[in-house]
């Protein structure tokens, strides 16, 4: 199979997942599999949340409104930005150190409906050097089929 075929054949099965913060004010849309490659981090950030989020390129997510409603949070390195609603508090998606290209969203934040299945993959994101240099998958996870 050709390569540009295999990338036309990927983005057919994407669809528009629709989602947001607890109170309304963040919304958002984001293009993804209906199966969801989730990854369940147990960074010290993510430990405290309990961060679950899948990554998507940047050109598959918008956000439909609450750019005034988003406040964030940097640590450590500063490389990824965790936005939360500045009235409710929750985290809908963010960008990700390993994915500064794309969006860690929140599967827990999406509408029902478009959502089939759900696999979950522990990262070790306590020794997050060390994990994403074993990772083989993770970086191109932001990247968009050309």
């Amino acid at each position: 199979m050709a390569h540009t075929e295999q990338n036309q054949r990927e983005k057919e099965c994407l669809v528009q997942h629709t989602g947001g913060c607890h109170c309304g004010a963040v919304r958002f849309e984001v293009l993804s599999n209906p199966d969801l490659h989730v990854f369940e981090c147990n960074c010290s950030i993510c430990t405290k949340k309990q961060n679950h989020h899948f990554i998507v390129p940047k050109a598959n997510f918008t956000l439909l409104k609450g750019s005034d409603s988003l406040t964030t949070y940097t640590f450590n390195t500063h490389q990824a930005k965790h936005m939360f609603c500045k009235t409710c508090g929750v985290q809908s998606f963010y960008i990700p150190r390993s994915n500064p290209d794309g969006f860690g969203v929140a599967p827990h934040c999406l509408d029902s409906g478009k959502v089939c299945s759900v696999t979950v993959e522990k990262f070790n994101g306590a020794d997050w050097e060390e994990s994403m240099q074993k990772h083989q998958t993770i970086k191109n996870m932001s990247k968009t089929s050309e």
